[in-house]
């Protein structure tokens, strides 16, 4: 069947359909409002998520938010937890007992060195209305109670078949480009018949929300992200969501040994938090229960025609480093600005190939880290298959560059081997054990404060909308003048900026090193350009 038998005359075109409006659809939705990019967003729930939980948002996230001017708008709905920075290990909370795995995310302080961002602990039910409330300033037609029926392609472009959960009413959607953002059980990978690898599920976990005002007085003043419990009587996860009375505990669930969900009451909730936490008279009043499975699997491709997958539905990560929500925020970012390119007329479709190229990579080196620091933090219900993760790694000091090879090392030294990027080196890792920022091709472009005009700018704030030049500010107006005629002639937005490099480096709009080229200007900088 191709998308003219779809049933239905159409009633709306637009640019790009984006199915789903999680945390990854809703930075699709923003990512593509900055950039100009008209788009129809649609989400079978009724509003954003209601559930803590998708919280921890990395360096470059944060970056891409910052350029997104999403920011501080974030850091305001993230700010209850501003002071929780650690991971702390401990068989209860009844004294000083347990370990911190780190303490905090910038050990050092010297983070500022890399990124103008930073860390930001915000839960996926803050998060989400933030991002919505920003992509609709953008322009962006976002629709709650919407589901994707069917879809077809053919070389033309993708029709849509959607419903309105709460009137019953179809309607027909033609598009240009369609992005999956619909989940890991993503009825559009399997509707194209995209298949996944990787170990598979790795453990289940059932989430309970809960109230308890005595609980703060045996945590006191340690400060922490989650709690990873490990008493012989009861394990789990907890997890602050104001600091005072409301929490998320997340318990051991086994299916797998018949165990089922129903057997998990309030009673056997509440009197598992106690044992866990030693706190025997804790008060305990239980607000929610959700089931959760963490996985380890990937796509075997990202696109399928003018069809892309992104975040959950492209790949699947234990929760552990809050790696899966970034990567698939990153996705986002990295898919955005091509589909712009490729719809502005500045590229052609075959950029589009390169999000397969670049991103898939990174999410199979990213989820084996996942895992592997589960079975490093003990993650509760988590036994590892073997495959699963990977080597474990030896631990290192305090800070999160230690067990896990790093959570600074994932977030900022991820690079591409191959795709759009010239003269990347493919023999080093797609994600690096430790920090390794050179700004080589195929890596995150470098930050640096710039002063323009009396103002303090990072030199990621330069990358969004254009490709763009760096070069020394001796010596290289050759490449100014080249870059200019070539960009003019090929009808490609660029800008040029002179810092006070030594060399020549051409930038992409997701702020990555695309080439670099040796110091001074050579004889014939056109034909470099």
């Amino acid at each position: 069947m191709n998308r003219s038998e779809v049933a239905g005359e159409v009633t709306h075109r637009t640019p790009v359909l984006v199915v789903g409006g999680s945390l990854v659809g809703l930075s699709t939705s923003l990512f593509l409002g900055r950039l100009g990019v008209p788009h129809l967003l649609v989400e079978r729930h009724s509003g954003t998520s209601v559930h803590p939980r998708g919280r921890g948002n990395n360096v470059r996230t944060m970056e891409l938010f910052r350029v997104a001017g999403a920011q501080r708008r974030i850091e305001r709905a993230a700010s209850v937890l501003a002071e929780n920075h650690g991971i702390l290990q401990a068989p209860d909370l009844v004294g000083d007992s347990g370990e911190w795995l780190f303490t905090t995310m910038d050990p050092g302080g010297g983070l500022a060195r890399f990124s103008p961002g930073k860390w930001c602990l915000c839960s996926q039910n803050d998060l989400e209305p933030v991002l919505l409330e920003c992509a609709r300033e953008l322009g962006g037609d976002l629709r709650y109670s919407t589901e994707l029926v069917s879809f077809e392609q053919d070389a033309e472009g993708v029709t849509a078949r959607l419903r309105d959960r709460v009137t019953g009413e179809c309607s027909t959607v033609a598009a240009e480009y369609l992005v999956a953002a619909d989940g890991p059980r993503s009825p559009v990978r399997e509707r194209l018949g995209i298949g996944q690898n990787g170990p598979g599920d790795l453990f289940h976990n059932v989430s309970v929300t809960f109230t308890s005002r005595r609980l703060a007085e045996a945590v006191g003043d340690r400060r922490f992200i989650v709690c990873y419990l490990t008493g012989p009587e009861a394990d789990g996860a907890l997890l602050p969501v104001d600091n005072k009375e409301h929490w998320v505990f997340h318990a051991p669930w086994h299916p797998e040994r018949g165990e089922t969900l129903e057997e998990f009451t309030d009673e056997r909730c509440a009197e598992h938090i106690r044992r866990a936490t030693g706190v025997r008279a804790l008060d305990v009043e239980i607000t929610g229960r959700a089931a959760w499975h963490a996985a380890e699997r990937v796509a075997e491709r990202y696109l399928d025609g003018r069809v892309f997958l992104a975040g959950d539905s492209a790949h699947e990560m234990s929760p552990t480093g809050a790696f899966g929500s970034n990567t698939g925020i990153q996705d986002a970012h990295n898919l955005a600005w091509k589909l712009a390119a490729v719809l502005g007329g500045w590229a052609g479709p075959g950029l589009l190939d390169s999000y397969d190229a670049e991103r898939r990579p990174v999410a199979e080196a990213t989820s084996a880290r996942a895992s592997s620091r589960s079975v490093e933090h003990s993650h509760p219900g988590y036994t590892p298959a073997p495959g699963a993760g990977g080597p474990r790694r030896p631990r290192g000091p305090g800070g999160p560059g230690g067990k896990g090879g790093g959570l600074l090392g994932v977030a900022l030294g991820y690079r591409y081997p191959r795709g759009a990027v010239l003269g990347a080196d493919p023999t080093q890792p797609i994600v690096p054990d430790g920090m390794r920022l050179t700004g080589e091709p195929g890596s995150r472009a470098p930050h640096l404060w710039l002063d323009r005009a009396g103002d303090r700018i990072s030199a990621l704030d330069l990358y969004e909308r254009s490709m763009v030049l760096l070069s020394s500010a001796d010596g290289t107006a050759g490449w100014h003048a080249a870059a200019g005629e070539v960009a003019t002639r090929l009808s490609v937005p660029l800008d040029s900026y002179r810092i006070g490099f030594g060399t020549g480096a051409d930038l992409t709009p997701e702020g990555g090193t695309d080439w670099a080229g040796a110091p001074g200007c050579p004889a014939r900088p056109s034909a470099a350009c």
